[in-house]
């Protein structure tokens, strides 16, 4: 089992390092065609097979070597890094830079209540999060759910849901919820309350993994059914780490509820989208400068509760 586990390492590098190299140089289609590509890398699959154990091991260290490097150089290549035209084209920026560290505060007052909406968009989109993960979590966790089709079907169904809602950004889901409720505010607290609650079940879910069982073991002796189990034994031992994981969420959406103010979502977010597409760059600093010392402020409240949460 593990000379095949090892074998299958060996032929996804060779695949990785020769697709690599087929994005690099694709000019060179001729030679390096997916025929070519899958050839080579069974090959170089079956020459680590015929070497011994030392060597075998030395091979799978250079092809690590060479997965990586050639990784480094693939990005370079796809993400288009330009060193170059970033520096050349500052003097463009330079502009639009003086002005953000000129903020008007004149608008202080009229984004307040914008910046006010934000917070309390993020705050409902948690709360209501809440119940909905509590319950979810419980049938997502692999050491609650016997080993039935029943229970089985139950666990996976609810982690493909939430694996699925949670790799979804809160921005498409405000895009989706802008159409489906039109703009505005509730649109957005949709948009977190829906990525809140995958992102809860995960974190929930996994705390209740790592629970004593002894606790739940000695319920169980006493002929208790799964709901007390749950009640008397489960719930005691996370209501701390439940807390503290909810706060920190409630934290993150307040920095998302900016972003999906600029499809619609509402808030402070949509504010700031339109003062920058009417080129008002003072206000776009005001903005950000609001929403920056916003931030700053939540984290340390939550980071303090938290923290007291998981003395308890």
């Amino acid at each position: 089992m593990k000379k095949n586990y090892h074998n299958l390492i060996n032929l996804s590098l060779c695949l990785f390092i020769c697709i690599s190299f087929y994005y690099i140089f694709n000019t060179l289609s001729l030679f390096l065609n997916p025929l070519y590509l899958i050839t080579s890398s069974l090959l170089s699959t079956l020459l680590a097979v015929s070497l011994n154990k030392i060597f075998k091991f030395r091979y799978l260290e250079y092809l690590c070597s060479v997965a990586v490097i050639i990784a480094l150089i693939t990005g370079f290549f796809l993400v288009e890094i330009q060193p170059l035209k970033f520096l050349l084209n500052f003097p463009k920026a330079f502009n639009i830079l003086g002005k953000l560290l000129t903020p008007d505060l004149s608008i202080f007052f009229p984004m307040l209540k914008q910046l006010i909406q934000t917070i309390y968009l993020a705050f409902m989109a948690t709360v209501l999060a809440i119940p909905f993960a509590f319950v979810l979590s419980f049938f997502a966790a692999r050491n609650l759910m016997p080993k039935t089709p029943f229970s089985n079907c139950i666990y996976y169904l609810t982690r493909t849901i939430s694996t699925f809602t949670r790799s979804i950004e809160a921005i498409v889901w405000a895009i989706i919820f802008t159409v489906w409720v039109g703009i505005g505010p509730f649109a957005g607290m949709l948009a977190l309350w829906v990525h809140s609650i995958a992102s809860l079940v995960k974190l929930y879910s996994e705390q209740i993994e790592n629970i004593d069982h002894g606790p739940v073991e000695a319920v169980q002796a006493t002929g208790a059914n799964t709901l007390q189990v749950w009640i008397f034994s489960v719930i005691p031992q996370i209501l701390s780490p439940f807390l503290a994981f909810t706060i920190y969420r409630w934290d993150i959406n307040i920095r998302m509820a900016t972003i999906v103010g600029f499809v619609g979502g509402g808030g402070i977010g949509q504010a700031l989208q339109q003062q920058q597409q009417l080129l008002r760059w003072h206000n776009v600093s005001t903005i950000m400068l609001m929403i920056a010392v916003t931030v700053w402020i939540m984290d340390i409240l939550s980071g303090k509760i938290r923290e007291y949460l998981l003395r308890k």
